[in-house]
């Protein structure tokens, strides 16, 4: 598999997203000594807001406040917490599955490679990306629907939706030690510029490198 754009253009586009976004952060909050939060967030998250996430994590994590009392919490007491971010049933049941797991078969801890990441129930590989890169300061491509679509449209992937097809073409393109900011900054620039139903090629700063910019100016 080969990049379908130049390196001279994914540079600059890199290089441009640095100054328009200097801080690459992910948008969910937790605390960083507490990595299994970051983990549970991005399964709440999961067809809901990271804002409403982070109205519910506080109060989960305040009835909670181990991953102990997690593991020993009934799904519908963690259900009812989470109610609001949708699908509840099912990530109330994966939260404490998870906990249970990350205690009896990892100590604890929050694996540190994606193998064993992907054994705990309700993560997939977005996830387990968020979490090599966030926490262990890994190479971490996370392929949300932001990375997915703007990507294809600056043509840095060939407009595959695919989320493994598109992790893999990243991975031939974006350097290992830019790929989790640069996601980051991917969502950033899809929230702030280039939205789903209409992107603003006039203000985006991306414009000169973008596949979609330069066949809508073709049209014009």
């Amino acid at each position: 598999m080969i990049c379908v754009k130049r390196k001279e253009d994914i540079q600059s586009i890199i290089q441009q997203l640095k100054l328009l976004y200097p801080d690459a952060v992910c948008s969910l909050d937790y605390n960083p000594e507490k990595a299994y939060e970051l983990l549970f967030s991005v399964r709440l998250a999961a067809q809901c807001t990271d804002a409403r996430v982070n109205l519910v994590t506080p109060v989960l994590y305040e009835k909670f406040p181990t991953l102990e009392s997690l593991a020993a919490a009934s799904e519908e007491a963690v259900g009812e917490i989470i109610h609001s971010t949708g699908f509840w049933r099912a990530k109330a049941r994966d939260i404490v599955a998870a906990s249970k797991m990350l205690l009896e078969e990892f100590g604890g801890r929050v694996p540190d490679n994606m193998e064993d990441l992907l054994k705990l129930p309700g993560v997939g590989r977005k996830t387990a990306n968020l979490i090599l890169g966030d926490v262990y300061g890994r190479e971490g491509y996370v392929c949300d629907t932001h990375c997915i679509r703007i990507t294809g449209l600056l043509g840095i992937t060939d407009g595959s939706k695919d989320p493994l097809k598109v992790e893999m073409q990243l991975r031939q393109c974006i350097p290992p030690e830019e790929s989790n900011n640069f996601c980051h900054r991917m969502v950033l620039h899809g929230r702030a510029v280039c939205v789903a139903r209409r992107p603003d090629c006039a203000a985006c700063a991306l414009s000169p490198w973008c596949d979609y910019a330069a066949a809508g100016a073709e049209t014009r």
